[in-house]
């Protein structure tokens, strides 16, 4: 059953050398992720898996030892996805992201797995995923990566849309609430207009605790960039 989960947000500038001159402005995300990942390792999971989302409508398993980098940004870097064999199938930006918090964080508390999962993949469709990915271990936690709408400013990369404050403040609501309900009815369409890669990574999550009785807690909520990034803990 899920025991706790961590979310996230994966802009490759969470990375200060991608950031370079700009890093220290994301400090307080990164502070936040780790302290989220904290709640993970203080929930003693059997298994930990990554869930960030990809282009497209399917659903990608990344085992571990799977292998990513940063050279699409800029920096030479390669990032892998806990301890393992190296494994061909190369990692999305944002697992590999997600590869990257937990290297900084040391982690060492389970073995991580990933899922990518396509950004149009039909809410019922994430949420049996998440069930799915619940009845991997006896203890299973998640490091669910994605970003609110990419449209909150007029230098946005979706530009300036009316909808995108409300939306990101019902998502913070609802990720801060460990509200899978509100999660589960996020719209698909409207979350693809706004850009909003999170969303279904999000309902991965919503199923995958749906009768766990996890109590959230946000911990960041902020949008440079134009962009909407939300850090909570759900234990």
């Amino acid at each position: 059953m899920l025991v706790a989960a961590a979310v996230c947000p994966c802009p490759p500038l969470l990375v200060p050398e991608v950031a370079a001159g700009a890093a220290a402005e994301l400090d307080a995300a990164r502070t936040a992720c780790s302290d989220a990942l904290a709640v993970l390792a203080a929930a003693r999971p059997d298994l930990l898996v990554a869930v960030g989302p990809q282009d497209g409508t399917a659903t990608t398993a990344h085992p571990a030892g799977s292998v990513g980098d940063l050279r699409g940004y800029g920096v030479d870097a390669e990032v892998r996805l806990g301890a393992g064999a190296r494994a061909d199938r190369p990692l999305p930006g944002s697992l590999a992201v997600g590869a990257w918090l937990l290297a900084r964080a040391g982690w060492a508390d389970a073995p991580v797995e990933g899922l990518a999962v396509g950004d149009r993949l039909a809410p019922a469709a994430c949420a049996e995923a998440g069930r799915e990915l619940a009845t991997r271990a006896p203890r299973v936690a998640l490091l669910v990566l994605g970003d609110g709408s990419a449209c909150r400013t007029v230098k946005a990369p979706g530009y300036l849309d009316e909808r995108a404050a409300g939306f990101d403040e019902r998502c913070a609501r609802a990720l801060g609430a460990a509200d899978t309900g509100a999660l589960a009815g996020l719209d698909p369409e409207l979350a693809r207009e706004l850009k909003a890669a999170g969303r279904a990574p999000w309902q991965v999550l919503a199923g995958a605790a749906e009768g766990a009785g996890l109590e959230g807690r946000l911990l960041y909520e902020d949008a440079p960039y134009g962009v909407g990034y939300f850090v909570a803990a759900w234990s």
